[in-house]
């Protein structure tokens, strides 16, 4: 409850930062905070579980965890925006602020205990995203991104609360364990059907929120159309923030009904990771190639959700979202830092890159590699540890079919790499890539932590106990 308070004055003081003649205030202040922030939420671990609004929200061990992934991610991120600062881009403080604000709604989804702070948290995330999607307001992409982000969340919203409202009908309550035991009512079993339609309706506006297919089309678009830094936001944060508050839902809520669910949860998961890997193989864009890697890597995050397998489900999208999300700012880092001055997205502008910034040659290979799931990274043991959870529940064909799909993505992680080595640069007399000490120590820190999470996998792999 700390770091939500924190996060929401802060925001606002930030936002006065904005009267300053200067940006250069701005980014250490944003990182101060989400420092002091992170500190706060690591206090809280070895404290008492505490429920706030008459039990609306619980802050435990499952929700600390949680928050600091989403924290750190963007700590992680922040110094990546130097440029806009260097630019004195106008409005940062509020960009500044909308990132601190979106925080607050994320630690919501992974902290509620009713369904209405789950709703409330996912719009506070939602409403600041529309808004950085569009912050390049002089680019006719960025403006696209947030018309159809906004116009597409806001359907799936609707769909969203329809369905908590069915729920409500269902049981009579809000509550997550009060839900659970209305499921198992004999008394309402006559209103089953109105249960499961308002549950199928709830996958539906939690998948579009976590980009799982076959609500997944608006993501490609919005991930090209919005500034890079947001984008890598987007891809970590928000797929953090909704992955951790889907399995609460169905373990705490629905779990009763779990023989309805998990076909359902199956199916997504199937479809999720077909069509993010195919998809990817198939584009020239590196940015739009992540868009569709964020894809798949929500079909693999959705095996945890059908394993059900408890404390060892929670474990694995733990793990699984931590090493996802340090690869994934390494690789959104590279990526804004090479098209920032080089006014290109595609794979021939990596060509070289090995030569002229061995730097982030070397960050952008150990971040497709974790992606990719090569051993001795931390992708490897994250999607180690979520197939183990599926194998215990005797998932085995689906989870020989994930491998299938990892084998396939092998293809396009690799095209970067091959990129970087083995093509020479198109033009030798383009300058090289610049990059400031502090951006290089955060790069070199997530290369680290990712080669960390591979080789020392045990650190994180058992928080909940």
């Amino acid at each position: 409850m700390t770091s939500i308070i924190l996060l929401s004055v802060l925001g606002i003081v930030n936002l006065f930062f904005g009267f300053l003649k200067s940006n250069k205030i701005l980014l250490p202040a944003a990182m101060v905070i989400l420092a002091l922030v992170f500190g706060v939420n690591l206090i809280d671990w070895n404290a008492d579980a505490q429920s706030y609004f008459n039990n609306m929200l619980t802050i435990d061990r499952y929700s600390v965890a949680f928050t600091g992934i989403v924290v750190l991610t963007t700590l992680l991120l922040i110094p990546f925006s130097e440029k806009y600062v260097r630019d004195g881009q106008e409005n940062l403080a509020e960009y500044y602020s909308l990132l601190l604000f979106s925080l607050v709604g994320a630690i919501m989804m992974v902290s509620y205990d009713n369904l209405l702070m789950l709703f409330v948290g996912i719009e506070i995330l939602s409403v600041s995203m529309y808004v950085v999607a569009g912050s390049d307001k002089r680019n006719v992409r960025s403006n696209e991104a947030a018309l159809k982000y906004f116009l597409m969340g806001s359907f799936a919203t609707g769909i969203l609360l329809f369905g908590i409202a069915l729920v409500y009908g269902a049981t009579g309550t809000f509550q997550l364990t009060q839900i659970n035991a209305g499921i198992v009512n004999p008394a309402n079993a006559s209103l089953q059907p109105m249960l499961y339609i308002g549950m199928l309706l709830m996958f539906i506006g939690i998948s579009f929120k976590v980009s799982a297919a076959p609500f997944h089309y608006w993501t490609p678009d919005v991930y090209e159309g919005t500034p890079t830094f947001f984008t890598a936001f987007m891809s970590t944060v928000v797929k953090t923030a909704g992955f951790a508050g889907f399995f609460k839902l169905l373990m705490a809520a629905f779990f009763a009904a779990k023989g309805f669910w998990v076909p359902t949860i199956m199916a997504i998961t199937i479809l999720t990771l077909l069509i993010g890997n195919v998809g990817a193989v198939a584009q020239t864009s590196i940015k739009r190639m992540l868009a569709y890697s964020s894809i798949s890597h929500a079909g693999y995050l959705f095996i945890g959700l059908v394993a059900v397998n408890g404390k060892l489900s929670a474990n694995a999208i733990f793990f699984y979202s931590l090493a996802y999300s340090i690869a994934t700012v390494a690789a959104f880092a590279v990526l804004k830092l090479v098209s920032d001055q080089r006014q290109r997205e595609d794979y021939a502008s990596f060509n070289g890159l090995a030569k002229t910034n061995p730097l982030l040659a070397f960050v952008m290979t150990v971040a497709m590699l974790s992606l990719a799931g090569i051993p001795l990274t931390g992708g490897f043991f994250g999607k180690f540890f979520t197939f183990g959870a599926a194998i215990d529940r005797g998932y085995i064909g689906l989870v020989v079919f994930a491998v299938v799909m990892s084998m396939v993505s092998i293809y396009y992680y690799l095209r970067p790499i091959i990129a970087m080595y083995m093509q020479p640069a198109e033009d030798e007399t383009v300058a090289p890539i610049q990059v400031s000490g502090f951006q290089s120590a955060v790069l070199v820190l997530l290369a680290l932590l990712t080669v960390l999470l591979g080789v020392l996998p045990g650190l994180f792999s058992e928080v909940f106990k």
